[in-house]
């Protein structure tokens, strides 16, 4: 366990691989606050067009947040097979995807010439349906831009009091507020990455080491 103190109440957290932490590992923001995670929320699953990557934290990430409603994203409908789902909505302007690939399924066709991503296309459906957890599939690996995009927009939506996770398999994020707690279902040799947008105080970490 090791305290940092950089100050501040916003940050993203980000998992991946070869770091050492403990099963156990929890991120604690400030002592006696909530966790994020419930169960009970209505959870949508948004399937974007970066990397995803079949692994043990895709599919204990399933498990925790069990589709919903699921919104696949232009090109992000690749991820359906591996995701093993059906998507309720096929939404975007179709410039990296053709809307004659998956027959049958339920779409949304917007111009090219827009002012939302296709991802913030198919967030707002999620949020319309009632969703109060969004899981990003797709979310990282792909373009920077995109990626960036996504971080900010998943910072706004938890500052609202949404739950976001981004994930892509072999890596995930997640926006971290002051005053909560983050319990992180980890494996040893897992990494953990603190980024601080603002300065930080009062942050601990425990169950990690560097």
């Amino acid at each position: 366990p090791r305290e940092v103190k950089p100050q501040g109440p916003k940050a993203l957290l980000l998992t991946g691989e070869s770091f050492l932490l403990s099963r156990a590992t929890h991120f604690k923001a400030t002592p006696g606050s909530r966790t994020r995670y419930d169960t009970t929320l209505m959870n949508a699953w948004i399937l974007l067009g970066g990397r995803l990557t079949s692994n043990q934290a895709l599919e204990r990430t399933k498990e925790r947040y069990p589709a919903g409603f699921v919104v696949a994203a232009d090109g992000g409908i690749k991820h359906a097979a591996l995701l093993g789902v059906r998507p309720d909505l096929w939404i975007g302007d179709f410039d990296s995807s053709s809307a004659t690939d998956f027959p049958g399924l339920k779409m949304e066709i917007h111009p090219r010439e827009k002012d939302l991503l296709d991802a913030e296309l198919a967030i707002g459906r999620a949020l319309e349906r009632g969703a109060k957890t969004l899981i990003l599939w797709g979310a990282l690996g792909g373009r920077f831009d995109h990626t960036l995009a996504l971080a900010l927009i998943a910072l706004k939506l938890s500052r609202r009091g949404l739950e976001v996770v981004l994930h892509s398999g072999d890596e995930s994020a997640l926006p971290v507020f002051f005053g909560r707690d983050y319990p992180l279902e980890t494996l040893p040799s897992e990494t953990l990455s603190l980024l601080a947008l603002e300065t930080m105080e009062g942050v601990t970490l425990n169950g990690v080491r560097w």
